[in-house]
Parts: structure tokens; sequence; C-alpha cells
């Protein structure tokens, strides 16, 4: 008797909020017989899926994985094999330093049908909450996205000329550990000390903080801020235009956290 593969399909979660979700991952979520899932997903959009549904968490913490991503490969693997519907929940997109591809990649090996939901990334989200535009047509001419991770903890080796170009808005994800040296790096290629910068933790969530700073003191008003992690840094101009336009409205673009100058 042959054994009827299951299918895979890799969801965006977002980045917390489960209102952020597209209609197109509930539809998956609830029809989920599986769910694997990773640390940054929210409580609420776990609650999403059917009770019935087996939840399975393969979360990853910095310097200190759970899961290694090669087991999470294979069990992606074996539960298809099983015939059920397996739901992989990812913070923010598959494909923004999600290893998405990476899974794909494995599900392609073994003749596993595949489909991919994209999310709301965590620069979308957590910069439209704050109210700060990632591109301004006389500010901000592009944006990108870095990671302030490197595999094995090494030292970080990016564009950081390219980087340091004040019309480009900047947004570093998993920095928490790198902040010193990405810091220095965009000051020494010459990124003004002055710029600022928005650090968003567990964004649009209610547990989210935010602090205010300039790239120069970034470190030492992180340290005294204790953001607890995730946290996403915007950098560039575009930030004092949110605050801007915050204090407008009535409003602080800082959260629970003394803006640091």
């Amino acid at each position: 008797m042959t054994v009827q593969k299951g299918r895979v399909t890799l969801v965006g979660a977002g980045p917390g909020d489960p209102e952020l979700l597209t209609m197109k991952a509930i539809k998956a979520i609830t029809s989920a017989e599986v769910l694997v899932y990773d640390r940054l997903v929210s409580k609420p959009i776990l609650e999403i899926a059917p009770d019935s549904a087996t939840r399975i968490s393969v979360g990853k913490a910095p310097g200190r994985h759970s899961v290694r991503q090669e087991e999470i490969n294979g069990l992606l693997v074996h539960l298809a094999a099983t015939g059920k519907h397996v739901v992989r929940l990812k913070g923010g997109d598959p494909f923004i330093f999600g290893r998405g591809c990476e899974e794909i990649e494995t599900l392609v090996s073994h003749g596993i049908p595949y489909a991919v939901v994209p999310g709301i990334t965590a620069a979308q989200g957590c910069a439209a909450a704050a109210g700060v535009p990632l591109t301004h047509r006389a500010l901000a001419r592009s944006v990108r996205y870095v990671t302030g991770h490197c595999r094995d903890d090494e030292p970080l080796e990016l564009d950081w000329s390219g980087l340091a170009d004040t019309g480009t808005t900047l947004v570093v994800y998993m920095g928490h550990a790198t902040v010193r040296q990405f810091t220095a790096n965009l000051v020494a290629h010459g990124r003004p000390a002055d710029t600022p910068v928005l650090c968003i933790s567990q964004g649009t969530t209610p547990s989210e903080r935010r602090l205010y700073a300039r790239l120069g003191s970034l470190p030492d008003e992180l340290a005294k801020a204790s953001l607890p992690a995730p946290v996403l840094y915007i950098v560039g101009a575009v930030v004092d235009v949110g605050r801007a336009l915050a204090e407008a409205g009535g409003r602080r673009l800082e959260t629970q956290v003394v803006s640091a100058g």
C-alpha cells in the first residue's frame, strides 16, 4: 500500500500582531493538522489553529538553538510523509532572514509538495506601527535590510560604505549582540554619529517598547534601557520624520522608555 505524501505550507506570521496576518495565512493555519512554529510566533496566532492540530515548537534563541536547522528540515519531511498538512509558521516573512529557502530545498529533494504564504516582515510592521516611513522622496531614496547576526558568531562583514549612505534607510535585524560592531563601522564609514535611530522591542505586540537614540551613543543608551529581544533597529533621517509626525499628533515616538537626546 502506497502512503500518500502530505504537504507543507510555509506561512509568514508577521511581526506579532495577529491582525497583521493575511487572509491566506489564516486559511492555512486553520486547516493545519500539524503546526511547526518558531519562538517569535505570538500565542494569539498559535491559537488560530484548530485544537486538533499538533503543535511543535522549534524555536531558536541567540546562542541557544533548541532545534538545529537540519533537524527542522528533517522533521518537516517526516511529518509530511505521514500524509498530514503541515504548516511551518515563521515570524515575519519566510524569505526575509527566515531560512525558508533551506527548508524548501529539503522538501523539493524529497518530492514533498509545498506552498509559501508571505508575511509582513518586522521592518514593515514595526515601522508602520511607529509611524516611521522607510522611504521618503527627500530623505531616503532606498531602504536596506541587513542582519546583525552572522553564522557561528563570526564578525560582521557587510557593505559598510554602502550602508553608510545617508540617503538610505537601514534596518538591522538580530543586531542586539553586535550593536557596538555595526554602530562603530557605520560611523567609521561616514554615517554621522548624530544619525537618529529607533530601536523597537517586541514590535506590534502589547509588550512593545521603543528607544530613540543617536547612532554614536546607541550602544550605551541601549545598555541602560535593557530592551528585551527581539529588537529591530531603524537607522536614518526618516526616524525624525516619524518623530515629528507623532509629536504633531500629540503622541510620542518613544514608548515606556526615556528618549536619549
